[in-house]
C-alpha cells in the first residue's frame, strides 16, 4: 500500500473508515518523515486522521516509528529520569510546571523536560525558563550531561527531532493540531522508565495510557492537566491515570492528598507574553521561598507529583513533603542558581 491507499482507508467517513494496522501505521509515518508523501498527501493524511482519531495501535506505532529516526539521549538508567513533555502552552495560568521541575530536581529528582514554543499566543515553558537563565537550546549530548549532573534540563524538540518539529509547525498552515502533537508527548527522548503526560482532550485520556503501555513503559502518569500541561490543579481535584507494571489505575488527586489547602483559580493566574519577566520573577521568588499561599503551593504540589512519578516516595503527600523541605532549606534557590550557570561548563566538559 502507498500513501494514497492509507488515506483512502482512514478517510472514507464515520462508518466506513478503518484503522491502520501496526505495520501500515509504521509505513505511513516513514513516508511522512522521509518526504515520500507529497505535501498534498501529508496534509490530507493528517486532516483525515484528525477526523477519524487515531487508534491506540496507530498512536503507539506512529510513536515507535518516529523514535527510530533519533538516538535516545545518553542518560544513565540509574539516574532515574522522569520524562516531562510540555507542548500545550499557556493562556490563563503561569508556568507552575517549570518551577515544579526545578524544585523536584532540588529535592533529588531527575527531570527531562521537552517541548517547543510554536503555538501563537500560547507561550510554552521554554520562554520562562530562558528568562530564568536556564539554557533551552543545548544539543542532545549536552542536555543529557546536564540532567545527569544537575537533575534537570530542557530539550528543544526542533533541535532533537527536526522532522517531527516540521509537522508540529504545520498547525500554522492547517489551523488545527495533528497526530504529531500526541506523538511528541510520547516521544520520550531519553527512553526514561517514567513519564508524566498532560492533556485535555477527553477521548485521548485512556487512549494515551493504553498507547504508553503498548510501548512497554513500566510507569506513567497521564494527567487531565491545567491547560493541557501535566500539572495538577491547586483549585480542584484532577483526574489522573497511573500506569504501573502494565496495570492502569484511575486516580483523582486533590491538594489535600499532598497535605495542602485548596487554592483558587485566581492564584494560578498567568501573565501576558510581554510580561514574561514578571512571571519569571514570581517563580524566582517561589524557589527562593519568599512567598506563601496558593502560588507557592501550586508549585509544591506539582513538584511532589514529579517526585512521585520518579519513585522518590510512596505517596503524593510524602513526595510533596520532600519538595517542601528542599524549598525551606534553600535547595530550590541553589538549584536555580546552578542551572543558570551551567551552559558553557556542560558543553565544555562533555
Amino acid at each position: 500500500m502507498g500513501m494514497q491507499e492509507f488515506i483512502a482507508k482512514i478517510a472514507k467517513g464515520p462508518k466506513a473508515s478503518k484503522d491502520l494496522t501496526w505495520d501500515e501505521a509504521k509505513r505511513a509515518m516513514r513516508a511522512l518523515i522521509e518526504g515520500e508523501a507529497t505535501a498534498a498527501q501529508a496534509g490530507a493524511f493528517l486532516v483525515a486522521m484528525r477526523f477519524k482519531m487515531e487508534s491506540v495501535t496507530e498512536l503507539a506505532s506512529f510513536t515507535a516509528a518516529a523514535r527510530s529516526y533519533v538516538a535516545p539521549l545518553p542518560i544513565p538508567q540509574d539516574v532515574g529520569v522522569v520524562d516531562l513533555p510540555s507542548y500545550a502552552g499557556k493562556q490563563e495560568t503561569f508556568h507552575a510546571l517549570a518551577g515544579a521541575a526545578i524544585l523536584a530536581a532540588a529535592a533529588g529528582g531527575a527531570i527531562l523536560m521537552h517541548g517547543y514554543d510554536g503555538i501563537p499566543a500560547r507561550p510554552g515553558s521554554a520562554a520562562v525558563l530562558k528568562t530564568l537563565g536556564v539554557p533551552i537550546d543545548l544539543e542532545s549530548k549536552a542536555v543529557a550531561s546536564m540532567v545527569a549532573k544537575h537533575g534537570f534540563a530542557y530539550l528543544d524538540i526542533a533541535l532533537y527531532h527536526p522532522p517531527l518539529y516540521r509537522f508540529l509547525e504545520m498547525r500554522q498552515e492547517l489551523g488545527v493540531r495533528n497526530v504529531f502533537h500526541p506523538i511528541a508527548r510520547l516521544l520520550n527522548p531519553a527512553r526514561a522508565s517514567s513519564q508524566v503526560i498532560g492533556l485535555t482532550h477527553p477521548p485521548h485520556f485512556e487512549k494515551t495510557a493504553e498507547a504508553i503501555r503498548m510501548l512497554g513503559l513500566p510507569r506513567a502518569l497521564v494527567v487531565r492537566g491545567v491547560e493541557g500541561d501535566p500539572e495538577l490543579s491547586i483549585a480542584m481535584a484532577t483526574k489522573v491515570l497511573e500506569l504501573r507494571d502494565e496495570r492502569i489505575t484511575p486516580l483523582t488527586l486533590a491538594p489535600k492528598d499532598a497535605g495542602l489547602s485548596l487554592g483558587t483559580s485566581r492564584e494560578m493566574a498567568g501573565y501576558p507574553p510581554e510580561q514574561r519577566e514578571r512571571e519569571a520573577d514570581l517563580l524566582r521568588r517561589i524557589l527562593h521561598n519568599q512567598l506563601t499561599g496558593g502560588q507557592r503551593d501550586w508549585v509544591l504540589l506539582n513538584a511532589g507529583l514529579l517526585l512521585y512519578a520518579g519513585g522518590r516516595g510512596a505517596s503524593l503527600g510524602e513526595c510533596t513533603s520532600l519538595a517542601r523541605r528542599a524549598l525551606e532549606d534553600g535547595a530550590g534557590a541553589r538549584k536555580l542558581e546552578s542551572l543558570a550557570q551551567t551552559p558553557m561548563a556542560v558543553v565544555h566538559n562533555f
